[in-house]
Parts: structure tokens; sequence; C-alpha cells
């Protein structure tokens, strides 16, 4: 996202104030640490047969988990030592070596262990898989305590070819290939271990969610890497210029009289300015860079905060970062540009998970232009995404108070008002709340935001019929909002559960705005608990080219990782998910 662009898209990664745990939530799909392994068993991909397979197969391998995990050894039924000069089957002499090695195991004695378990591997007759797959297991356990992950890898590997449900050997393999950063392989071991389990071992699932973030962050570096620029939607960048009041190259376009003269006989920041108006943007950065080369100084500045904020807007970062620079760092520039350039980079930073640099620039920018409502709107936005609400409502009031004409901060306040309330169970400021966002309707009958963060709002006090009626409120009022239609496409799951029409009114929003991060995501968890793991692959990687920073693309690639991997594993096991024949 780009923090500034809107209430609704500064609210939340990806354009909502909705998290992604309400999400999985409206399409009664609970997720696995909130990352995007969505409970199979809830959809019913899981057969009846599969079930009572797992199950089976847990009684076998003695899975029953603990609150700390699962036990590093399968003991079985170890017999008495010393052994008994008796005639015994080789199967017998195998779980004698066996319970020896556990003994030296426990005592801490791993090679001594080791070598029991290859004596009982070479004595064990092959046609008793289960046991077999046991010993390497047990083998395994010893080499990691050794740290030889190597070899941990290759005995888990062997036990799961004689035993593919063994759930230790799984989990012990996912955990081998995490330290050795085998990813993609650890990803899918503890994937299967989570359907074997049914999803209810919290280890498991920790581990899951570690291994989605850290194989998307990898994701993410690479595709940054040859990122190409994307430019948002029309719609999103008047959206991101109407979240300030006091910009003052807006500000100067409203004032200036139109020019006679054709946008192709114009030049510098003149062309710049008309590409603004008539929404020709993918020609203000050459525009902008004409006048910085050859202009004078007098529009210097203004052309390189205009080419800034659209290089911030294309995910551009560093020669956002250097222009903005240029112009905070000249005293002799105009004050508003300088402090619009502060409140950009201050939101830059934001998205760089750089929360300490986005402070300081906004507090310096309060320094320099104090009555500025720009400063107090967008730092409350960080405030508000750093949960810290007292913070930011201090903000919001502080904006509304220096400029009580600002809309989106005004609802922004309500909104945020809301958050206190709710989480203080002040009842008497929830009924003030509620009627200060019927006053911004009033007051800002045009602003789609006041009806868009209501309806949120009210869809969160489970008032839903008034909800939905919020939201057509605000397709009155901005009939090419794609958001607002991602919105009542949630609103309809979690209202009536009522899949069709929530996806065709997302499909709604993708028809509008075929750069709607926001929409691709949402159908695409949408589609990864109807099974359609296919189809919501291709919808994260559609989404996956809009993200403007790492952080974005590192959660889009989690869940689209954790879509593959539950295709794969399901394939594997003979699980039936529709579409699980991904590429």
């Amino acid at each position: 996202m780009v923090m500034a662009a809107s209430s609704s898209n500064s609210l939340g990664s990806s354009g909502s104030a909705w998290s992604k745990w309400q999400i999985a939530l409206a399409v009664g799909a609970p997720v696995a640490v909130g990352i995007g392994i969505w409970y199979l068993k809830n959809s019913g991909s899981t057969t009846g047969q599969d079930k009572d397979s797992i199950k089976e197969d847990g009684r076998k391998n003695k899975m029953a988990s603990t609150a700390s995990g699962q036990t590093s050894l399968d003991m079985g039924e170890e017999p008495n030592v010393p052994f008994e000069p008796v005639e015994e089957s080789p199967l017998k002499k195998a779980l004698n070596n066996k319970a020896v090695g556990n003994k030296y195991f426990k005592s801490g004695k791993y090679a001594e262990a080791i070598k029991c378990y290859d004596s009982a591997i070479e004595i064990c007759p092959k046609d008793k898989k289960f046991d077999l797959s046991t010993f390497y297991q047990n083998r395994a356990a010893a080499y990691e305590q050794m740290k030889k992950y190597e070899e941990v890898k290759n005995d888990c590997t062997l036990a799961l070819s004689l035993n593919p449900k063994y759930v230790k050997a799984l989990q012990r393999r996912a955990k081998a290939c995490e330290l050795t950063k085998d990813l993609q392989q650890s990803l899918e071991d503890v994937t299967a271990a989570c359907i074997l389990e049914g999803f209810q071992n919290q280890t498991t699932l920790l581990t899951a969610d570690r291994v989605l973030k850290e194989l998307g962050r990898q994701h993410a570096k690479e595709a940054m890497a040859k990122r190409t620029p994307v430019m948002p939607s029309k719609h999103f960048i008047k959206t991101y210029f109407s979240s300030f009041i006091e910009d003052p190259i807006t500000n100067s376009l409203v004032q200036e009289k139109e020019s006679d003269s054709a946008e192709a006989d114009l030049r510098g920041l003149a062309r710049a300015k008309q590409a603004f108006k008539s929404q020709n943007y993918e020609d203000i950065i050459p525009a902008c860079s004409e006048e910085i080369e050859t202009g004078d100084d007098n529009h210097k500045m203004e052309a390189l905060v205009l080419r800034a904020t659209f290089h911030l807007l294309l995910g551009e970062h560093s020669k956002a970062l250097s222009d903005f620079e240029a112009v905070i760092e000249n005293e002799e520039a105009n004050v508003k540009l300088r402090v619009n350039a502060l409140i950009k980079r201050a939101s830059l930073y934001m998205q760089l998970e750089q929360s300490s640099k986005s402070l300081e620039d906004f507090n310096r920018a309060a320094d320099i232009d104090k009555d500025n409502s720009d400063v107090y709107h967008h730092r409350g936005q960080v405030h508000l995404l750093m949960e810290k609400v007292t913070e930011a409502m201090n903000d919001f009031n502080k904006a509304v108070t220096v400029n009580p004409d600002f809309p989106i901060a005004y609802v922004q306040k309500c909104y945020t008002d809301y958050r206190y309330a709710f989480s203080t169970r002040n009842m008497e400021k929830m009924e003030e709340v509620m009627k200060a966002f019927q006053q911004a309707i009033q007051k800002f009958p045009k602003c789609s935001e006041c009806y868009t963060l209501f309806a949120q709002v009210l869809s969160d006090q489970q008032e839903f019929d008034k909800a939905d009626t919020y939201f057509q409120k605000a397709t009155e009022v901005e009939p090419e909002n794609a958001t607002v239609y991602v919105h009542r496409g949630l609103l309809q799951l979690q209202w009536t559960g009522d899949v069709p029409k929530a996806i065709d009114m997302i499909n709604q929003a993708l028809k509008m705005d075929d750069r709607c991060e926001f929409g691709y995501e949402t159908l695409g968890t949408i589609e990864v608990q109807r099974g359609n793991l296919r189809h919501a692959v291709e919808l994260f990687d559609k989404a996956i080219p809009l993200a403007k920073t790492e952080l974005e693309m590192s959660h889009l690639f989690s869940l689209r990782d954790a879509a593959v991997a539950q295709a794969t594993v399901a394939e594997k096991m003979g699980i039936q998910i529709a579409n699980v024949d991904l590429p």
C-alpha cells in the first residue's frame, strides 16, 4: 500500500480496515497463525476414509502431542534388558537393539544410540515397514541432537518412504530443512503434518507460520530485485492526493487558470501539471525530470516533490527518498513543499518498516509548520497502524482542530474514537462516536470515506443491514471505488455466508480496477477456502506485482506458498481437493 492513500487504505496492509483474521473468519475459515494455511478439514476436503486412515496412522505412530510438542523417540514396547539368550526372531532382536538405543539416547549418548539403531535397521526384516520406519526416525532423532542435519533429512526420508503419514518424521525433516534453508521442502512437510494432526498441534502450526514468513520474505526479496514498477489506477491516485488538504502542488492546480497551450507544446513542470489534470500520469515523471534538469530554480523544488510522489506511488523507493531529501534539506525551499515532502517520506519510512525514522520526520514537519493539518492526519494513521490508539486520537483531534473542513481527517477521528471506546468498553463514548459518524456524513455528504468507515463500524457491531446500506451509499458517491465493492463482498460473507454473491461483488471490483491488489488478495483467500487452489494461486500471482513494498509482497507470497504447499501435499496424500493439479 501507499501509506497515505486513504483512510481505508491506511488501516491494513491491503487497503482494508479488516485484519487478515477478520477476512478469514468472514469466510468461516480459521487460519493457521494468520498466514494462510486453511483448515482443509473444515471445508470438507478430507474424506471420511482419509480421516479414518489418519486417525489409524496416528494410533500406530503414537502421535499424540503434548503441550510442549512431540517426544523425540518412538518407544514402542521395549523388552526387558539385559536380553535372555534364547532363540529370538530377527524382529525381536531388532526391537531389543532399538530399546538399548533408546536408553542410550535418554542418557545423552547419541553416538552409541546410533550404533544400536544401525543394528536394528540391519537386522529388521524388510517386510516390517512400520518397525523399520521407527528405527530410521529414532536414528534421525539422535543425529538431530548431534546437529547432523543432512543425516536427519536422509533418515526421515527413508522413514517416510516406508510410512508416508509418519508425523514425527515429517516434523523432524521439516525442522532440519528449515535449519538448512531448504524452506520449500520444510513447508511441504509441516503442511502435511498439520493436515495429519487436524491442525490441532500448536507447535506445528507455529512452525508452519515461521517457515511461511521466512519463505515469503525470501521470495519477496527476489521479486523486488526484478520488479517492474506498475502505475496504480487513476482512482487510487485520486484517493491518495485527496488525503492531503494542504498539498501545495494540487492546491496550485486549483488556483491556476487553464492553459491555452496544447499539452504537447508545454515543457517541464507546466507539462507535468497538465498531465496531472488530464490523468496522463505516465508523463509526469519525464516532465518533472525535464524541469529539474533544464528549468529555473523557482520551480525545481515543486518538480522534485511531484516526481518523488510518483516514484513513491510506483514503489521506486530509493528514487523517491533521493528527491524528497533534496527538498527537505533545502532550507530555502517553500515551507509547504518541505513539510509535504517530510510527510510523504515519513509514510514511506513506515512502509519500509522504519517507524522511528517515520516519526522523526513527522515531528520535524510539525516543528516547521505546526498548523498543518496533513501532518497530524498522516501521523495519526501511522500511530493507528502501530496500535497506539491514544496517540492516534490526539493526532486526529489536532488535525480536525487545525482544519475542521478536512473530511478524511474528520472521519478518521471518528473511527479512532470508536476503536478507543470499543477497547475500553466505554458505552457512553460509543454512543457519542456513532452520532459523530452521522454528523460527519451530514457535513461531508460527498466523501465516500465517511460512508465506508461508518459501514465498517456497523459491521463490527453486527448491524449488517445498516452496514450494507452505507456501503451502497459510498458506491453512489464514488461509483468507481473498487475497494468498496470488496468490502461489500466481505460483508456478505460475514452476514449471509453467501459466497457466490461475495465473489460476484469482488469480481465487479476487479472489472472496475484491474490493479486492485486488495481485491485479488481477498478473492484468492476465499478460493483457497473453497478448495480452488489453482485459481487462488492465479489471483495471488496477479496481486504480487501490484505490491509496492517488500513487506506487502512477502505477505502475498506467504499466501501463495501456503496454497501451493497444500495442493502438493493433498495430491501426494490422495486428498480430494478441487483443482489440485497446480503447475
